[in-house]
């Protein structure tokens, strides 16, 4: 009966760890879009992307919209 108690809470403390690195990647770029520029409505688009698809939305920023970014001379 311990053994059991030990495993769901192993389960269990890799599941919070799952929900607090997604909550703080969804953060990371939230304020990473608010604190760049994109041409045209890319900034609202991708605030909307992040907002109403936390995980995927934040995992497709990283990969797509940090490169739509516009550099600063």
């Amino acid at each position: 009966m311990n053994n059991l108690m030990n495993d769901s809470s192993m389960g269990l403390f890799i599941w919070q760890a799952i929900i607090l690195i997604s909550i703080g990647l969804w953060i990371y770029c939230l304020i990473d879009i608010l604190k760049n520029k994109f041409a045209q409505n890319d900034k609202i688009i991708w605030i909307l992307v992040v907002i109403l698809i936390p995980f995927i939305g934040s995992l497709l920023y990283l990969f797509i919209g940090k490169n739509k970014k516009l550099k600063s001379n």
